[in-house]
């Protein structure tokens, strides 16, 4: 499943600072160690900053859940940025956008947060609590007040502003203290001398209750826990407490009944102290219990058989049940063995590497590599060389004079190859529309990077993951660089067919649609270049009958696919150009076509070059010429092909990625593989072309993409 870890990082993702500013934080450290336990959990995760582009982050990581699809869910670790009752922000979002969470209801937080509101639901329902009183000012009458009483906050969660007074000077200046500082109203409540304890809930419906847990007051009645107490100098904790067993299920039934009585979900704390008399009295509930390490929840998580690992799956798995009323608790790798499932390792390792496998694809795009710049697609392909040396990549170079120098490598002396990837790096980009490297949250820019070169850092970043896994030693792969894509592969088509032959199967890295798609089929391409003159300029009503010939003609070529669904005719590139006065004219046009059978080719073949045939009559004022013909042929989708497709979308799902079939209408290099050779496109990151058109991939794609590729490789 996908889970998103959603925790406030950057507080200044807000329109504007505004109200009470949050002062509980997870450290990234522990927000990481949650998210590594529910790979080990195996689930795919991110980690998301709950800002307000949250809502952009979570569509890119789990879009909408279409059909059977199975829906992510967030691990909500979102204490809020700012203003009242936090802990409800991102819950609340989540409710709207229709997206399964970890935890209680907007409404149980808010009734948690509220002190006030939490001690009346429970007086109400019978539980003990001690006697409180809320002022909004020091000035309030303070007369029914019976001391010692401690003051705190009455809408923070944890021991902000605690403070035990014992006289009426003490409490006013210490209600001012909570005003001012929290803005907000100050609850005073009895103090109870004695020991102090938590319970740790589990579930819903059953409850599992923790071990209960005392905070070791060292034998001082009076004593409390700060928040600067807790930070700086934790009391030890002990756990299960030293209490007689019925004084522990008692304690246990109120936080029980406490929990459904505010309606919380999933997990929470419940505080509490306990007087010489054993009087229990609840002081309240925390509905988003800390998982600190150090934390009194995670302790006795411990104390009931849960580790860390167990205990945030189990976190997960409850709320699982709760919404779809099935588990998702998989049996976790024992402790002792540290290793994770392989798809687990994987991940971390590429997400642990992704800033500089960027710096690769910056440097790569910043390279102006026009299929005629020979300086720069050679200087690109020394670059890709240099990456995959270390893995034991040995080179082989064809060298050419038109255009870059192709380039072979493997890391096998066999000839066989398990898979052949072609590594196409050429652009028809002018080096004065190239557009360098940017980079914004969600998405990478420039020339090439869809179509080309962020396919090459996934292909490195795959085979990189499979020798950290110490797998890529195991396979037989060849990597052959391309460098004349864009004019059809006029010099590559042969060495292509020759390596094809040698591989079981082969791998093309174009870059997929923002669906998620790979390519299993292609269009054939020809390419047309029509040019006709007036030659007979005795007349100058000749120069109109020129121009009226030369458009009627490439109107009858673009109507040759009308209606046709499997067939394009695009013409591009025309000019055409006269003088009434002189007595010229002149018009050529370039033609694109796009079929998706030979037989289909050959029947556009014969028609155009009859419709651009001058007519007898017409050969004494025109001259036509016709140039061009087949460039690639078309790529179908075979058998075998969609045999690996299957493999390749069985792996997708265990990645809880998804992937779609694809017909491109464009031609490729992979156009020229043998028809019984199993082969698939589309590997590079997802993306395509903005309203702008500029070329992009969306950024967590270069992980997602690597990793399918990689687990493909291994299970072959």
């Amino acid at each position: 499943m996908k889970v998103a870890i959603i925790y406030n990082k950057d507080l200044t993702g807000v329109l504007n600072k505004f109200g009470m500013q949050n002062k509980e934080f997870y450290s990234e450290k522990n927000v990481q160690r949650v998210a590594n336990c529910l790979e080990r959990g195996g689930h795919n995760t991110r980690v998301i900053d709950g800002n307000m582009y949250v809502i952009e982050r979570l569509q890119n990581f789990m879009p909408k859940a279409i059909g059977g699809d199975q829906m992510g869910m967030v691990f909500n670790m979102a204490y809020g940025i700012q203003g009242e009752s936090r802990y409800t922000h991102l819950p609340s979002l989540l409710e709207m956008l229709g997206i399964p969470y970890v935890g209680s209801t907007p409404s149980g937080h808010a009734i948690a947060l509220d002190k006030v509101m939490t001690k009346v639901v429970w007086q109400n329902s019978g539980l003990p609590t001690p006697d409180f009183w809320v002022f909004n000012t020091p000035d309030d009458d303070l007369s029914k007040v019976r001391y010692p009483v401690i003051v705190k906050p009455k809408m923070e969660s944890v021991s902000f502003g605690l403070k035990v007074v014992h006289k009426e000077e003490d409490l006013r200046e210490a209600i001012n203290f909570i005003v001012t500082e929290f803005q907000q109203q100050a609850l005073v409540e009895q103090f109870i001398p004695g020991r102090e304890f938590a319970v740790g809930l589990l579930g819903n419906s059953p409850i599992e209750a923790f071990p209960v847990l005392e905070f070791d007051l060292e034998g001082d009645p009076n004593a409390i826990q700060t928040e600067e107490d807790k930070k700086k100098r934790p009391k030890e904790k002990v756990c299960p407490a030293n209490l007689e067993p019925e004084l522990a299920e008692k304690m246990i039934e109120f936080s029980k009944q406490a929990f459904r009585a505010l309606e919380l979900r999933d997990f929470a704390r419940v505080d509490i102290r306990m007087d010489a008399a054993n009087n229990i009295y609840l002081l309240e509930v925390n509905s988003m219990a800390s998982l600190g390490r150090t934390g009194s929840y995670v302790h006795a998580a411990g104390i009931a058989g849960y580790d860390f690992c167990a205990l945030v799956n189990r976190m997960l798995d409850v709320a699982s049940v709760r919404y779809f009323s099935g588990s998702l608790l998989a049996q976790l790798p024992e402790e002792k063995e540290k290793r994770l499932p392989l798809k687990s390792r994987l991940r971390t390792y590429l997400r642990g590497r992704q800033q500089s496998t960027e710096t690769v694809l910056e440097k790569l795009i910043n390279i102006d590599t026009h299929v005629r710049n020979i300086e720069g697609v050679n200087k690109c392909s020394d670059l890709i060389k240099t990456q995959l040396a270390p893995l034991n990549f040995t080179s082989e170079i064809y060298p050419e004079l038109e255009i870059g120098n192709l380039m072979f490598l493997r890391n096998t002396s066999s000839e066989a190859l398990d898979y052949l990837i072609l590594m196409a790096i050429d652009d028809s980009v002018k080096m004065s529309n190239h557009e360098n490297f940017q980079a914004t949250e969600h998405r990478l820019y420039g020339t090439s990077i869809w179509e080309n070169k962020g396919g090459v850092v996934t292909c490195i970043s795959a085979f990189q993951a499979l020798r950290f896994a110490r797998l890529l030693r195991k396979l037989r792969i060849g990597v052959l660089i391309v460098t004349d894509s864009t004019i059809a592969g006029k010099f590559s088509r042969n060495i292509i067919a020759q390596k094809s032959a040698e591989a079981k199967r082969v791998i093309s890295l174009h870059g997929g649609n923002t669906d998620g798609s790979i390519i299993t089929s292609r269009s054939g391409s020809a390419s047309y270049t029509y040019n006709l003159k007036l030659t007979d300029s005795s007349r100058s009503e000749n120069v109109a009958v020129a121009s009226a010939h030369f458009f009627k003609t490439i109107s009858a070529i673009v109507d040759l696919a009308k209606n046709d669904t499997e067939n394009v005719i695009a013409p591009f590139a025309t000019d055409f150009q006269s003088n009434i006065f002189k007595m010229v004219a002149y018009g050529t046009a370039k033609i694109s076509v796009r079929f998706n059978t030979i037989a289909d080719f050959e029947r556009i073949d014969q028609r155009i070059r009859k419709t651009t045939t001058l007519t007898r009559r017409l050969t004494h004022t025109l001259q036509s010429q016709l140039d061009g013909g087949l460039t690639r042929q078309p790529l179908p989708s075979s058998e075998a092909s969609m045999e690996l497709y299957k493999s390749l979308d069985r792996i997708a799902k265990r990645i809880d990625s998804s992937i779609v079939p694809e017909h491109r209408w464009s031609s490729s290099d992979i156009c020229n593989i043998p028809a019984d050779v199993p082969k698939l496109d589309g590997f590079g990151p997802m993306g395509g072309f903005d309203k702008q058109k500029s070329e992009f991939i969306i950024r967590h794609s270069l992980v997602d993409r690597a990793l399918l590729l990689a687990l493909l490789l291994q299970s072959q």
